[in-house]
């Protein structure tokens, strides 16, 4: 598992945010959470297309096995969820690769009494058998795998509907138009409301959009990759398509969870990252200190500033912060009451960008599946 200096690391960032407006309140004795941010900070909704939800949502892909390969108390994840939901917000997101399969049960059972008040959001296309689960290499959008595929979903979840699907990965031997006549006939048979692209090449995003409306694009993007800032931003603002950023603490580097000392546990992506090999993470530390920076200035944690400073980029994005940590939870909610001036987030914006990430955010292997082309039809 991965080690760190408590002293600097997120979970003393949180004990000495204690007192602080923006952050929750610990327990003294017991460490806990004793009181909360205030319900109204997730008052204000923000629309993905013509979908509305929460300016924050939860990312639950961990909740079945988390970086460090631990497998978290199915409960406790159940009382995360259901207390994100007290906290307001709406948006959950999982898919069928997570587990595969597992995470999106979890996600049904915990939303299960407040179902009709929230958007669950999941997503097809890598190639998993869907009776065991096994994952196969590479991608599948085929038409009639995607159907099936929904029909498993929606039992998983408990649900008739799954109000926002997404494409996961790009298939590059199924043309995108052929992927959204088949969520196009989801949608008429009431399964999907709608739908998305995540890590997608940008000309198969308009052909997308022009074939079927899109509301959303997922991807990565944080201070520590800003990769949606080279055209996706751009052409989701010309197609009013909302954006969804995956990863927006970085696996954990801008909320303070990982710092020189740190090392990763065998099965840990993070352990087959450049940007984290010893190599590179000294360097990249210099990010990891001006959000600390931030936070001493604007009375917030790390974690607060990080996704404060994503709700500032454009109007419709809405990060999800994944985590299986009560306290974590309340400290990235605690970010929607975070505000910067139009010249603090001029200064933030120029900070960061003067700081080179060095090393790649995902091992080769991964990144190959990320801005893929959907081919053409063949002509007849």
């Amino acid at each position: 598992m991965p080690t760190k200096d408590t002293s600097t690391g997120r979970r003393g960032f949180l004990l000495a945010a204690g007192g602080l407006a923006a952050a929750p309140l610990i327990g003294q004795a017991q460490g806990q959470v004793v009181q909360t941010m205030a319900p109204a900070a997730l008052a204000n909704r923000r629309k993905l297309g013509t979908l509305e939800v929460s300016s924050i949502g939860l990312g639950v892909q961990n909740m079945s096995r988390t970086y460090q390969t631990t497998i978290p108390g199915r409960p406790e994840m159940h009382r995360i969820i259901r207390t994100a939901y007290e906290r307001g917000v709406t948006l959950f997101d999982a898919a069928e690769a997570y587990g595969p399969h597992e995470v999106e049960r979890i996600l049904g059972e915990g939303v299960a009494p407040f179902r009709n008040d929230v958007v669950i959001a999941t997503k097809f296309g890598w190639n998993i058998d869907q009776q065991t689960g096994e994952r196969r290499p590479g991608t599948n959008s085929r038409p009639d795998h995607v159907k099936l595929v929904v029909d498993g979903m929606l039992k998983r979840l408990r649900t008739d509907r799954i109000d926002l699907l997404y494409q996961h990965r790009v298939d590059p031997q199924v043309p995108i138009e052929d992927v959204a006549g088949a969520v196009q006939d989801l949608m008429r048979e009431g399964k999907v409301l709608h739908w998305g692209l995540s890590e997608m090449g940008l000309a198969t995003l308009r052909r997308a959009h022009a074939a079927l409306p899109v509301s959303a694009v997922q991807s990565e993007y944080s201070m520590l990759w800003r990769g949606p800032e080279d055209g996706v931003l751009a052409l989701c603002e010309e197609l009013g398509i909302g954006f969804v950023p995956w990863s927006p603490l970085g696996v954990g580097f801008l909320a303070g969870a990982i710092d020189a000392k740190t090392r990763f546990a065998d099965g840990d992506i993070r352990r087959i990252e450049s940007r984290f090999s010893p190599g590179n993470l000294p360097h990249n530390l210099a990010l990891a200190d001006l959000v600390k920076n931030w936070a001493l200035r604007k009375q917030a944690t790390p974690a607060q500033i990080a996704l404060a400073w994503l709700l500032a980029q454009r109007p419709w994005v809405v990060p999800i912060p994944g985590t299986t940590q009560m306290a974590h939870l309340e400290d990235n909610l605690g970010a929607a009451a975070v505000r910067f001036t139009a010249a603090e987030i001029a200064e933030l914006n120029q900070a960061v960008a003067a700081i080179r990430v060095q090393g790649a955010r995902l091992p080769d292997a991964v990144l190959a599946y990320s801005g893929v082309e959907a081919p053409f039809r063949e002509s007849r």
